[in-house]
């Protein structure tokens, strides 16, 4: 569920859509906001806020992406499948090398890619793609990962605590996660096709996604802080020249609640009011 669906107001504009205001209009304790990305977003879960997401979470594993998935694909070894997902749930937010993924798990290049689709298909993951456009710079072709619910990810990973969460190597990837599941869901959610890329240039300079919105594209970048500064839309900045008027306003999604000032064509939004 997008949490748009979780709170009931599945109305809400995208900030990006709302002249004045943005998202569901919520607060959200920093603590809360880590237990709400390792929880995740299936309707279970949701429903019943005092089940345990331990067990839950390790029950859908089996469940599904185990036994459902190995009479798909006819998975023979699933000692094999399971090291597969934990390896790409390690690797979610990083740019793909699916034959780098392959030769570390003494998989064939083709199994792997099997496996990979077959999760797309079934809605476990998104593959964002890079954004292409006459600029004049040398863009990578990798896809990236994303697991689409957070609490999967969490689970893959290990992680348990939130206060870990916040502090340890994946907390990016996770808010980015639940970044781009919120917009996704939400956007499929009114029958609309998604279509959201990353952008980075040879050298390293990255915009963590870009959201087609008409004839615009929306440059949206994720930091784990709760208190964003404006060198932290450098590369925001970066997109903006390269670009020129094919965009719209760039975000700073943040996990902290507040507005603070970013510069001209910047503007920050706390997690919770996406």
């Amino acid at each position: 569920m997008s949490r748009r669906e979780a709170f009931g107001n599945v109305t809400a504009p995208l900030p990006w859509e709302a002249e004045a205001g943005t998202g569901i209009q919520r607060t959200i304790a920093p603590t809360d906001l880590w237990r709400e990305f390792l929880r995740g977003g299936y309707p279970e879960l949701v429903a019943q806020p005092g089940r345990d997401i331990h067990p839950w979470h390790a029950g859908y594993t089996q469940t599904y992406l185990e036994r459902d998935m190995r009479s798909l694909r006819q998975v023979g070894d699933l000692t094999q499948f399971q090291s597969f997902l934990r390896a790409l749930a390690a690797r979610s937010g990083q740019l793909l090398n699916l034959s780098t993924l392959a030769r570390d798990l003494g998989v064939a290049v083709n199994t792997a890619k099997a496996w990979l689709s077959v999760l797309e298909a079934t809605h476990q993951i998104f593959i964002v793609r890079p954004y292409f456009a006459n600029i004049g710079k040398r863009l990578v072709k990798s896809p990236k990962i994303y697991f689409a619910d957070p609490g999967t990810l969490s689970h893959l990973t290990g992680l348990r605590d939130p206060d870990h969460a916040a502090a340890g190597p994946m907390a990016g990837c996770l808010m980015e996660t639940a970044v781009l599941g919120e917009i996704i869901k939400t956007l499929t959610n009114r029958g609309l096709s998604p279509q959201v890329y990353f952008w980075r240039t040879a050298a390293g300079v990255e915009v963590d996604f870009l959201v087609q919105a008409g004839t615009k594209v929306i440059p949206t970048e994720v930091k784990k802080s709760a208190t964003p500064r404006p060198a932290m839309a450098t590369s925001l900045r970066a997109f903006q020249r390269d670009l020129g008027d094919r965009m719209g306003p760039a975000y700073l999604l943040h996990s902290g609640d507040g507005r603070p000032p970013l510069g001209s064509g910047v503007i920050a939004v706390g997690f919770a009011k996406l």
